[in-house]
């Protein structure tokens, strides 16, 4: 467990224009953190963080987060060796939501189905007006059945 402490919750002006860290989780107890690439920008994911994966993000430079299907923590590439080292920790006006900037060891793949990104598809809408999802990522970056076999 983590020795670091955040701020208890304050006035408004103070979270919004002070220099004290006050995340504001929802009830669950969770933080929303957009996660993209530290050069690209490119987002690669989204997950959740609790206040003990945000503060073992901090300290190791890794990213953690809170599975909220698992109920448990996860440090991203654990299993997969697609380590995210965290380059920068941004957080919203109110620090209800952060986005963290990270580099991908291993294959480079963020996404468990083998895409870089886990924002691989577009919504876009027909011309009849039927709406459907275009693959902007065409190519995996590897096969996670091959990997991991079949789920």
């Amino acid at each position: 467990m983590s020795d670091l402490v955040f701020s208890e919750r304050a006035d408004k002006k103070t979270v919004e224009d002070g220099d004290l860290l006050m995340p504001k989780y929802d009830q669950d107890g969770l933080i929303a953190a957009v996660v993209t690439d530290a050069a690209t920008s490119e987002v690669l994911m989204v997950g959740y963080m609790n206040e003990e994966a945000l503060k073992r993000t901090i300290e190791t430079g890794e990213a953690w987060y809170w599975s909220r299907s698992r109920k448990g923590f996860w440090k991203k590439g654990e299993t997969s060796g697609q380590v995210q080292k965290v380059q920068e920790i941004l957080t919203d006006c109110d620090q209800d939501a952060l986005v963290v900037k990270v580099t991908v060891e291993g294959n480079g793949a963020t996404c468990h189905v083998g895409y870089r990104s886990c924002f691989f598809r577009k919504i876009t809408k027909t011309e009849n007006g039927a709406v459907r999802l275009k693959w902007v990522e065409t190519e995996k970056v590897y096969d996670p059945e091959e990997v991991y076999g079949k789920s």
